[in-house]
């Protein structure tokens, strides 16, 4: 099992940045790729980002290309996801999710979920 916890969601005007983080345990944290996804109300969760287990290979949706950054860090079990120049159409619940070995843009190839956390862009 993988536990995974997100954080740093808010609100935050338009323009604005934010730092979502996401602490994993359980498993060995670099043997799982990671990927951000989230859900804005009455829409279907969609893919934001993802990072391979040694974090060199990222991908992103073309919404957020060139305004969010995902990273990670293996020593502190932590992945992260830099948002910034915000829009209020980035307002949604924030998950991370783990897959084992390599990345994916579809949700349902990740095998382990946080609980989400919420991005409200103020316009």
């Amino acid at each position: 099992q993988v536990q995974l916890v997100e954080s740093g969601g808010g609100l935050v005007q338009a323009g604005g940045s934010l730092r979502l983080s996401c602490a994993a345990s359980g498993r060995t944290f670099s043997n799982y790729a990671m990927g951000w996804f989230r859900q804005a109300p009455g829409k279907e969760r969609e893919f934001v980002a993802a990072i391979s287990t040694t974090g060199g290979s990222t991908s992103y949706a073309d919404s957020v290309k060139g305004r969010f950054t995902i990273s990670r860090d293996n020593a502190k079990n932590t992945a992260y996801l830099q948002m910034n120049s915000l829009e209020p159409d980035d307002t949604a619940i924030y998950y991370c999710a783990a897959r084992a070995w390599s990345g994916s843009s579809l949700s349902y190839e990740y095998r382990y979920w946080g609980q989400g956390t919420q991005v409200t862009v103020s316009s």
